[in-house]
């Protein structure tokens, strides 16, 4: 399907599947962003925007989920709660991303009543499914729904739809919460966090990069580029003040992985 039939069946999935209002769960991804784009397209008003900030979420990605709802036109609230109390999250494991979407779905659904919300609605496309995502689980226990995975729809399609309106987000690389850069068994911090994404916007900065990730082993900084822009770290006077920046936060070495960006494909466990 082109662009124009993709947004047509999910405007379509929107009249023929909910009756009321409707929560779309808008992360700052483009993913997220056309589902609401296409909910307030087909069913207008009923179509509300839910962004939560439980404090694993960089600020750029609430800052970007507010741009994006404002450029639909739809209406937006966000939500806050900490992740970080949630002990099952905290240890790290295997199911940490199934905790995570549980407790999403726990908090968005306290917010149905007040809204008079029928369906909760995500982002969960058909190249999703390919991978290891055990949020997914948690998603269905909690009954939300994915038109983008009932009608087939993957990455390529929602990007050409987000190229065609004019999405801001449409070339936005993927991303996760910062807690997918601490390897499982490590134990989940603020600290942590914080120094995670202020790694992350260093590296962004200096040296003009869109999709890294900062991976935090301890005393070890190990950035990971899309292998496509690995060249333009190449630059030892940017390097050496990345370094002093990164051990500013906290890291005694910087080091940056030959082998460049891994997807979610790879569990990242210590040893």
């Amino acid at each position: 399907m082109n662009s124009e039939e993709c947004l047509l069946q999910l405007k379509d999935w929107f009249i023929k599947n909910t009756k009321g209002n409707v929560f779309i769960a808008l992360s700052g991804g483009v993913d997220s962003a056309i589902v609401a784009f296409a909910a307030k397209k087909a069913i207008g008003e009923k179509a509300i925007a839910i962004t939560a900030n439980y404090k694993t979420l960089a600020l750029f990605e609430l800052e970007d989920a507010k741009r994006v709802a404002n450029e639909i036109g739809i209406h937006h609230i966000v939500i806050e709660y900490n992740e970080l109390e949630d002990p099952n999250f905290v240890k790290n494991d295997m199911q940490r991303c199934y905790y995570c979407r549980k407790s999403l779905g726990e908090h968005i659904k306290t917010y149905v009543k007040r809204y008079q919300v029928t369906d909760i609605i995500d982002g969960t496309h058909l190249d999703d499914i390919s991978d290891y995502r055990p949020g997914l689980k948690a998603l269905r226990e909690h009954k939300i729904k994915s038109p983008l995975l009932e009608k087939r729809i993957g990455k390529k399609e929602i990007r050409e739809i987000a190229k065609k309106y004019n999405i801001s987000v449409a070339n936005k690389p993927s991303n996760s919460c910062l807690a997918s850069r601490i390897p499982y068994g490590n134990n989940i911090t603020q600290e942590k966090l914080k120094k995670i994404e202020i790694s992350e916007e260093k590296v962004k900065e200096l040296f003009n990069i869109r999709h890294v990730r900062v991976r935090d082993h301890g005393d070890i900084a190990r950035i990971e580029i899309g292998r496509d822009e690995m060249v333009k770290m190449f630059d030892m006077r940017k390097l050496t003040q990345l370094d002093t920046e990164l051990k500013s936060t906290g890291f005694k070495y910087v080091s940056l992985d030959l082998y460049g960006y891994r997807s979610g494909k790879l569990t990242v466990i210590n040893d």
